[in-house]
């Protein structure tokens, strides 16, 4: 089956650390952008961070310098680290492939070709 798998969610205090990892699985990243969306509670979704297939990367102004998108040592995984974690942080994190950052960075539906299921963090103060 053809899917993203998103792990390493959870409860961390605030100041706290976050290592979020979004697998393939029944494919491969290759020509792909790997970005991460957020939705909290009675918020729309928002573009968080992305990686292009070239490692360059995007970042929405709330979250620069203090998450970081990067290829994982293992073969069809993406990291999102996220430090000095945030109350407002709190929210659902998918994972999605898509052609190119821009589709993150504007949240453009129709250019997400794949939508991992979406895994909790929640920031306490």
């Amino acid at each position: 089956e053809v899917q993203l798998v998103e792990s390493g969610g959870g409860l961390v205090q605030a100041g706290g650390s976050l290592r979020l990892s979004c697998a393939a699985s029944g494919f491969t990243f290759d020509d792909y952008a790997i970005g991460w969306f957020r939705q909290a509670p009675g918020k729309e979704r928002e573009g968080v961070a992305c990686i292009n297939y070239d490692n360059t990367t995007w970042y929405i102004d709330s979250v620069k310098g203090r998450f970081t998108a990067s290829d994982a040592n293992v073969k069809d995984t993406v990291y999102l680290q996220m430090n000095s974690l945030k109350p407002e942080d709190t929210a659902v994190y998918l994972c999605a492939a898509t052609e190119d950052c821009t589709i993150v960075a504007e949240d453009l539906d129709f250019g997400i070709d794949l939508l991992g299921k979406g895994l909790q963090v929640t920031v306490s103060s």
